[in-house]
């Protein structure tokens, strides 16, 4: 159902449906001239089948606009392609607001460890190529800065790494790396629990066989 967010998705279903369906004659080309009696029997086929086209996809669309919405529609737009354009004239987001939305939401993005790395930056490089859509293009270095600048403190001996050497990495260059040095992260959180592991377990015998050969326990030093 339209709304006064979603027109663009909204829009690009209807098209997708109207297409699959085979009914989008009618959005695509104008009306076939008038017919006569001297027109021909493709000719008719022709202002019959775009006439149908046009008729399902005015059904179609008033079926997913708000009630209220309708009611508001000229009965004098007979047409489609005008019906849909006078859609768009009332929903359609304003684009400055857009794009203020979509780059608070890219500078202000933060990793927190939930998914991986590689899916966090593919969301950031989305909401980029939304930006793009909206004619407002930003470079892929700068791009990669804020990826840099939006993860957590763990990742900062790579950040510094990075920063320390003359080449700059392109987006996938960047993932490749950083899905690297997740995994490596991973494999030390790893060995240090295995480690704090076999610490305990060492002391946990070591008292064990104390108290089995009949030996007083040393008392615990004492740190100034």
């Amino acid at each position: 159902m339209l709304n006064g967010s979603n027109f663009k998705s909204w829009k690009d279903n209807l098209l997708i449906v109207l297409g699959v369906m085979d009914l989008d004659l009618a959005l695509r080309t104008d009306s076939p001239s008038p017919l006569t009696d001297e027109s021909t029997s493709d000719e008719k086929r022709d202002m019959e089948r775009w006439e149908k086209s046009n008729r399902m996809c005015i059904m179609i669309m008033k079926r997913v606009i708000p009630k209220a919405f309708r009611g508001t529609m000229s009965d004098q737009i007979t047409t489609a392609k005008k019906f849909l354009a006078n859609i768009e004239k009332r929903f359609v987001r304003n684009e400055k607001v857009e794009i203020g939305t979509l780059l608070t939401s890219l500078i202000s993005m933060k990793y927190k460890g939930k998914g991986n790395v590689r899916e966090y930056i593919l969301e950031m490089s989305h909401l980029a190529s939304k930006l793009k859509s909206l004619k407002l293009e930003l470079f892929e270095d700068l791009l990669v800065h804020l990826v840099l600048i939006s993860l957590p403190a763990q990742f900062n001996q790579f950040k510094v790494s990075y920063n320390c050497q003359k080449e700059t990495w392109s987006l996938k260059e960047l993932i490749l790396h950083y899905v690297q040095e997740e995994e490596r992260l991973k494999q030390d959180r790893t060995e240090s629990a295995h480690l704090a592991s076999a610490f305990k377990d060492k002391g946990r015998k070591r008292k064990n066989t104390k108290e089995v050969a009949g030996l007083p326990e040393l008392p615990k030093a004492k740190w100034c």
